[in-house]
């Protein structure tokens, strides 16, 4: 696991997208796993940005998100797919045919979600998967207690969850779904190359433990460390908590700058 600490979210933008980046200039049609929340969206802005320069194209490239809510209106503007289309595909040159996510409005939800399994396998997997840390340790929608080898599936939001969702729904607590398919940990963990960004002081508990405590249940994204290729992208408020902060900043300033990420 490598550990970059940035000084803004600015940097973390920049690098993420960097990451990005040296996966499509190995291999042009690159599939990309794509992750909704806060934290990814200045990547996607960089990302843009270079596309518009003429840096860099996705045109080639095939995307599946991590997850979608289960019963949501296909044109609700919350919809994950929504949300992907909005802040990712209209900033860059990818095709929106190749941009997949679960099926919330299947009839027979257990299928879906083992023909999103099927479709990923398909593709070949996951070149490079971008995702985030909830506050209490979750990844995707896995949230603690979730099993660390679970695939694809539908769950139940926790309250706490739906209430801090709320802001995307007017503030309606209940007009947030109470359920999401989401790609399981072991699904996420089969992407080769996984690029987790935290940022702001209220990730720096969730980022002490996923980089420092235990592999457990109780913090989802703690499994990153069995991967043999994670790079974890934060600000120096996500960064505040962690004890080994300083051998971080050292090792990464004294990387030799052909290995990329």
């Amino acid at each position: 696991m490598e550990v970059v600490i940035l000084p803004d979210e600015d940097r973390v933008g920049l690098a993420g997208a960097e990451a990005i980046a040296q996966h499509v200039a190995r291999r042009p049609d690159a599939v990309l796993g794509l992750a909704t929340g806060s934290s990814p969206l200045r990547v996607y802005r960089e990302l843009g940005q270079q596309v518009t320069r003429g840096e860099l194209s996705l045109a080639q490239c095939r995307a599946f998100l991590l997850d979608e809510y289960v019963g949501l209106a296909a044109d609700h503007p919350e919809g994950y797919r929504a949300v992907i289309e909005r802040e990712f595909v209209q900033l860059v040159d990818i095709d929106p045919a190749n941009v997949r996510g679960p099926d919330g409005l299947a009839h027979d939800l257990s299928a879906a979600c083992l023909a999103y399994e099927q479709a990923i396998a398909d593709a070949g997997g996951v070149d490079v998967q971008l995702l985030g840390v909830g506050s209490d340790g979750h990844i995707a929608f896995n949230e603690p207690g979730s099993s660390l080898a679970s695939r694809t599936r539908i769950k139940t939001l926790t309250a706490l969850t739906r209430q801090d969702n709320a802001r995307f729904f007017g503030g309606e607590v209940e007009a947030v779904p109470a359920h999401c398919l989401t790609q399981g940990v072991g699904t996420i963990l089969q992407a080769r190359h996984l690029v987790l960004v935290a940022l702001g002081e209220g990730k720096a508990h969730a980022v002490q433990q996923l980089v420092e405590g235990p592999v457990s249940a109780v913090c989802p994204a703690s499994v990153l460390q069995l991967h043999p290729h994670v790079t974890v992208l934060l600000d120096e408020a996500a960064a505040s908590r962690l004890e080994l902060r300083d051998y971080y900043r050292e090792t990464f300033s004294g990387k030799p700058a052909w290995q990329g990420f």
